[in-house]
């Protein structure tokens, strides 16, 4: 048994997806001026679109303060559209514009990338069988 088998499952989990989010965030998205709450943001609409602003902040476990700071960066930069007002309610439901949608999919190969560099001590079988145990449990 290696020293890792006895690590509890969170911390674990949190030290990959550190590992992760360092290698996404220095290869990929810095150049293009994205933090990684932005790029979850995006990710997230380009699946659900038309979430509020307080989904997307429990969905990714910050303040709603702090993802309405996020969406509305995007929002600057074209790439997540809000209407001004809403029939009911005070949410303002956030989609991807063409342009974040654009960006988005022009990403995705960078991100793939960082992810076979995090995950290159695993074989591809093990890869996948990663990827399918996660899945299940999210």
């Amino acid at each position: 048994m290696n020293g890792s088998e006895g690590q509890p499952l969170g911390y674990l989990l949190h030290r990959v997806a550190t590992a992760l989010r360092s290698e996404v965030t220095t290869t990929v998205l810095d150049p293009l001026e994205l933090s990684f709450p932005q790029y979850i943001c995006m990710r997230m609409l380009s699946h659900s679109p038309g979430l509020s602003n307080a989904q997307l902040a429990r969905d990714v476990n910050v303040s709603p303060q702090a993802m309405n700071m996020v969406v509305r960066v995007l929002q600057e930069r074209g790439l997540v559209a809000r209407p001004t007002t809403v029939a009911s309610g005070r949410s303002l439901p956030a989609e991807l514009t063409r342009e974040g949608t654009a960006l988005l999919e022009a990403i995705d190969g960078g991100v793939r990338d960082a992810e076979a560099k995090v995950l290159a001590p695993l074989d591809d079988r093990e890869q996948r069988s990663l990827r399918r145990l996660l899945a299940d449990l999210a």
